[in-house]
């Protein structure tokens, strides 16, 4: 029988690594292959109220990702009824500790926008204005100590918008008390970012500036803590500007609407009533 020369020994060598990596390969593939299909067969023969049972307990121990695979299986399969309404919602929330805000809220938007007489449709705007709140309370939680002049804040503003429809649509819901109070409190972080800002274009220079982050604070901000230092900025820039008449009525609207502070920066007070810090 004819042997296989040194050279033929040394290509066949390889070759029969290669046959045998990919056998593993193939093994390993299998396997994977069949934990999924084992997953998707065992989804996919539960009955509907088995499989949202399961998924209730996923979410009960943290296993948002399986709770997410049973739930959406839950939308296709029981569209239409209740369980499904209950399934978007519970998908949404998963999605939401999961940290998938951007999922989540998308999730919530096609829900309010497929349910627009659904019993749950407060909870679905209240669930959005949470996600986008906990969302915002990154910034809240830095700006005290940033030197930045803009940062995105839509997350809050959308918290806001989202609470704030809950509570005009649904003023009896139990989730409204909740609402107004986180409403409170974003306007009221709003109105700190924006003086914070104002203040930054103060400290620069850029009076003019200065004086629209101080309007709109007061503005869309006008019952904040904020808005009274915030006319008292717009009253030092439109002197700085040498806009008096300007200052002059920026001056009385302070003094009308909060009259200590005003004293406060009053000119016989021993720090000149201009002086902010």
């Amino acid at each position: 029988m004819h042997q296989p020369s040194q050279p033929e020994q040394a290509q066949q060598q390889p070759a029969n690594r290669l046959l045998r990596s990919g056998a593993v390969l193939s093994m390993v593939a299998a396997l994977m292959a069949g934990c999924a299909t084992s997953e998707k067969d065992e989804f996919s023969t539960m009955a509907v109220q088995k499989l949202y049972s399961e998924a209730k307990a996923d979410m009960a121990s943290g296993g948002w990702d399986r709770a997410i695979r049973a739930l959406e299986r839950i939308e296709g399969r029981a569209a239409g009824t209740l369980l499904a309404q209950q399934a978007s919602l519970d998908l949404a929330y998963s999605r939401y500790k999961l940290g998938e805000r951007p999922e989540a809220v998308a999730a919530l938007d096609r829900f309010i926008r497929l349910n627009p007489s659904s019993p749950a449709l407060d909870y679905a705007f209240y669930l959005k204005g949470l996600v986008n709140f906990n969302d915002s309370l990154g910034w809240v939680y830095q700006v005290l100590g940033q030197d930045v002049a803009e940062r995105d804040q839509q997350a809050s503003r959308d918290a806001y918008q989202s609470f704030k429809v809950l509570v005009d649509q649904f003023p009896n819901s139990r989730y409204a008390p909740d609402s107004r109070v986180r409403m409170d409190y974003i306007a009221n972080a709003l109105a700190e970012y924006e003086l914070r800002v104002a203040r930054y274009y103060f400290e620069r220079g850029a009076y003019l500036a200065a004086v629209n982050r101080a309007q709109q604070a007061v503005r869309e901000f006008e019952r904040a803590p904020a808005a009274a230092d915030a006319l008292r900025i717009m009253v030092l820039s439109y002197d700085q500007l040498g806009l008096k008449d300007l200052r002059d009525d920026a001056k009385r609207v302070l003094e009308l609407n909060f009259p200590a502070r005003a004293a406060a920066v009053a000119p016989s007070s021993a720090k000149p009533w201009w002086k902010l810090w």
